[in-house]
Protein backbone atom coordinates (compact mmCIF):
# COMPACT_ATOMS: atom_id res chain seq x y z
CA UNK A 1 0.00 0.00 0.00
CA UNK A 2 0.80 3.38 -1.19
CA UNK A 3 0.17 6.29 1.41
CA UNK A 4 0.20 9.98 1.06
CA UNK A 5 -1.08 10.65 4.19
CA UNK A 6 2.35 12.57 5.27
CA UNK A 7 1.85 15.07 2.12
CA UNK A 8 -1.62 15.69 2.71
CA UNK A 9 -0.73 15.99 6.67
CA UNK A 10 1.53 18.59 5.56
CA UNK A 11 -0.49 20.78 3.22
CA UNK A 12 -3.12 20.83 6.28
CA UNK A 13 0.31 21.59 8.62
CA UNK A 14 -1.15 18.64 10.88
CA UNK A 15 1.23 16.80 13.25
CA UNK A 16 0.99 13.13 13.40
CA UNK A 17 -0.27 14.05 16.91
CA UNK A 18 -2.60 16.30 15.76
CA UNK A 19 -4.46 13.99 13.47
CA UNK A 20 -4.42 10.45 15.35
CA UNK A 21 -6.07 12.59 18.17
CA UNK A 22 -8.72 13.81 15.15
CA UNK A 23 -9.22 10.19 14.69
CA UNK A 24 -8.81 8.58 17.76
CA UNK A 25 -5.74 6.32 17.43
CA UNK A 26 -2.40 6.65 18.87
CA UNK A 27 0.85 8.68 17.00
CA UNK A 28 2.32 5.40 16.41
CA UNK A 29 -0.54 4.31 14.57
CA UNK A 30 -0.20 6.88 12.26
CA UNK A 31 3.59 6.30 11.77
CA UNK A 32 2.50 2.33 10.91
CA UNK A 33 0.09 3.86 8.20
CA UNK A 34 2.25 6.19 6.77
CA UNK A 35 5.34 3.72 6.46
CA UNK A 36 2.72 1.56 4.67
CA UNK A 37 3.31 -1.14 7.19
CA UNK A 38 -0.48 -1.57 8.57
CA UNK A 39 -3.39 -1.45 6.61
CA UNK A 40 -6.34 0.88 8.27
CA UNK A 41 -9.55 -0.70 8.50
CA UNK A 42 -12.49 1.49 6.50
CA UNK A 43 -13.53 2.90 9.04
CA UNK A 44 -10.45 4.54 9.69
CA UNK A 45 -9.51 5.31 6.27
CA UNK A 46 -12.58 7.50 6.25
CA UNK A 47 -12.04 9.25 9.49
CA UNK A 48 -8.30 9.84 8.28
CA UNK A 49 -9.62 11.33 4.69
CA UNK A 50 -12.05 13.29 6.43
CA UNK A 51 -9.40 15.12 8.13
CA UNK A 52 -7.20 14.93 5.34
CA UNK A 53 -10.32 16.56 3.22
CA UNK A 54 -9.71 13.77 0.68
CA UNK A 55 -11.28 10.46 -0.89
CA UNK A 56 -10.39 7.81 0.55
CA UNK A 57 -8.58 6.13 -2.75
CA UNK A 58 -6.33 9.51 -2.69
CA UNK A 59 -5.14 8.57 0.56
CA UNK A 60 -4.45 5.31 0.27
CA UNK A 61 -3.43 3.75 -3.04
CA UNK A 62 -3.28 0.03 -3.23
CA UNK A 63 -1.44 -2.10 -5.83
CA UNK A 64 -3.98 -4.12 -7.52
CA UNK A 65 -1.81 -7.37 -6.65
CA UNK A 66 -2.52 -7.06 -2.86
CA UNK A 67 -6.45 -6.59 -3.55
CA UNK A 68 -6.37 -9.77 -4.96
CA UNK A 69 -4.60 -11.51 -1.55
Amino acid sequence: MITRMKELRAIRKLTQADLAKRVNVRRETIVFLEKGEYNPSLKLAAKIAKQLESRIEDVFIFDEEELIE
